[in-house]
């Protein structure tokens, strides 16, 4: 007998699946049968089988979202490699003509204000 006479609130993943499995087949009255032998809730049998059901779909959800955010960390990144590049650029051109600048200050003097 899964849970070896405990509660059921305190049985192992493996015996609430062995009840799952054992009562997958059963129809309604069979499964009420089943659970007053055993002393257990046809609603906890209910919840433990769905908890079965889904246990393979929480890392599939995980991998689909991990995926959405990597694309998104993916875009952002290469916006963010755009923008730096483009910074990168006016901040050469400044410095290009601050040089220039002085150079052409240095040749020519420094402007008279009229």
């Amino acid at each position: 007998m899964p849970g070896n006479g405990k509660n059921a609130v305190v049985w192992s993943s493996a015996d609430k699946f062995g009840v799952v499995l054992e009562t997958a087949h059963m129809n309604e009255a069979e499964l009420a049968q089943y659970c007053r032998g055993k002393g257990l809730f046809v609603e906890q049998v209910a919840e433990w089988r769905e908890a079965c059901q889904q246990a393979n779909e929480a890392p599939a959800e995980r991998n689909r979202e991990l995926r959405e955010q990597s694309k998104s960390d993916r875009k952002e990144i290469k916006q963010l490699k755009k923008d730096l590049q483009r910074k990168e650029k006016a901040l050469a051109e400044a410095a290009a003509l601050i040089i220039l600048r002085k150079k052409a200050q240095a040749i020519w003097g420094e402007p008279e204000d009229d």
